[in-house]
């Protein structure tokens, strides 16, 4: 995971507010691998709906274009939690730092990898070879995910090319352009290309039952995770963090698509608030609806883990450290 200068200019500038005279004692920031997607929606709808403000938190929340950009935020002390992926904390232990999550989110990844109409003649992953497939970034949830699918296709990992693209805008372009001829993103950006028909579907991670003929099992996918120091020190603000995302959780499972989209700023569905209506509906199965983290999940990722990426293999890993119930359990 490398710290780019972006990445710690920004932990410098989140470390000096954090000093500032005058702010609440409960202020928290959360780094987020990209807002406006609809799998990190609890965020912004704790946000919108004032459950932050209820539980007397002041949490500031930064945008990142990938997950794994946080994690560096996260390990600087720029941040003192980050909106990602579950995979990784389970990977993360392995380089010796102990990350745990505190709420999951989702049970699937809400992901789907896509190809460019252009290539009419690749119909599954195994048709991918020689081509350059866009991630959010080097080392994100995306490539993981993206080199697991491959390799279950028989294809060898030095047939293909990872490209980072990021999400939203600077995916679409680059799908757009030909810079890459499939590549791996969420929801409302797959649903724009598809509304297009600028991509087709090639393995779909959007539900539950999708995810489990792809992968073999739930992946627990976006979750609230911290490092455990600062969670063992801080238990009422992490307690009162999960409060507050649990109550979005169900509201969001109490709520059609429509009413919850009313909720979010209008710069995440841009010119088209239908095709996010139907983005959200389709996508809202994958949410959690008391943040707990499914039985058999953290194992699954784990075997995904261990297939695809060479410093996992060989190494033991303590999957209840990984997460925990303790907060979501004690929610009213």
């Amino acid at each position: 995971m490398t710290r780019t200068p972006r990445s710690l200019a920004l932990a410098a500038v989140l470390l000096a507010g954090a000093a500032w005279p005058g702010r609440a004692a409960e202020r928290i920031v959360l780094m987020v691998g990209g807002i406006e997607k609809i799998i990190y929606l609890p965020v912004k709808l704790a946000q919108q709906l004032g459950y932050f403000e209820q539980e007397g938190l002041e949490v500031e929340v930064h945008s990142e274009w990938a997950g794994v950009r946080g994690v560096d935020m996260l390990l600087v002390g720029g941040a003192q939690g980050v909106v990602g992926f579950y995979d990784h904390t389970v990977y993360m232990q392995t380089q010796g730092k102990a990350v745990v999550s505190v709420v999951q989110f989702s049970q699937a990844p809400g992901e789907v990898e896509l190809v460019s109409s252009r290539l009419p003649r690749v119909r599954t992953m195994a048709d991918l070879g020689g081509q350059t497939l866009g991630v959010t970034g080097l080392g994100s949830s995306t490539q993981f995910l993206s080199r697991y699918l491959a390799l279950s296709a028989g294809l060898r990992l030095n047939q293909v090319t990872f490209k980072p693209v990021g999400t939203g805008e600077s995916f679409i372009e680059a799908m757009s352009s030909g810079t890459i001829g499939a590549g791996m993103t969420t929801e409302p950006t797959a649903s724009r290309l598809l509304a297009t028909g600028q991509a087709r579907v090639l393995v779909d991670l959007r539900t539950p039952e999708d995810t489990a003929r792809a992968l073999g099992g739930p992946y627990p996918a976006s979750c609230l995770y911290m490092q455990t120091a600062w969670v063992n020190r801080h238990k009422p603000e992490v307690q009162k963090l999960v409060n507050a995302l649990v109550k979005a959780l169900r509201y969001i499972q109490g709520h059609t698509a429509a009413e919850i989209a009313a909720h979010v700023p209008a710069d995440y569905y841009g010119q088209d608030k239908a095709i996010y209506i139907r983005a959200l509906a389709r996508s809202k199965p994958i949410f959690i609806p008391d943040g707990r983290m499914p039985a058999n999940g953290p194992a699954n990722v784990l075997r995904i883990l261990t297939h695809t990426e060479r410093s996992l293999q060989g190494k033991a890993v303590d999957l209840a450290s990984t997460y925990t119930l303790e907060f979501v359990n004690a929610v009213k």
